[in-house]
């Protein structure tokens, strides 16, 4: 059960790392907010890939299509938190 929280970590922290490289722009969230917008985006991802393709939890959890939903996901995840955050001002 550690391994595989670590490894959704990992995975939430590439996946929220790669999302941040593909849209310019700064984004101030720390690691901590990376590996969450890599999480976030890994359940926007799923729930896309469900939506679209059909597939389920029972197909296999860990597969590379699912690292590219989880990148897709968390792009869109970032996109609506600028866009939610774009008129506040930052301290």
């Amino acid at each position: 059960m550690i391994t595989l929280l670590l490894l959704l970590l990992i995975l939430g922290l590439v996946a929220g790392a790669l999302a941040r490289l593909l849209v310019p722009g700064p984004d101030p969230i720390g690691i901590a907010g990376t590996i969450l917008l890599g999480i976030v985006g890994s359940f926007v991802g799923g729930f896309l890939g469900y939506v679209l393709f059909g597939k389920d939890f029972g197909k296999g959890a860990l597969q590379p299509s699912g690292l590219i939903g989880s990148i897709i996901g968390a792009v869109i995840a970032l996109l609506i938190y600028r866009a939610a955050t774009r008129g506040r001002a930052r301290a």
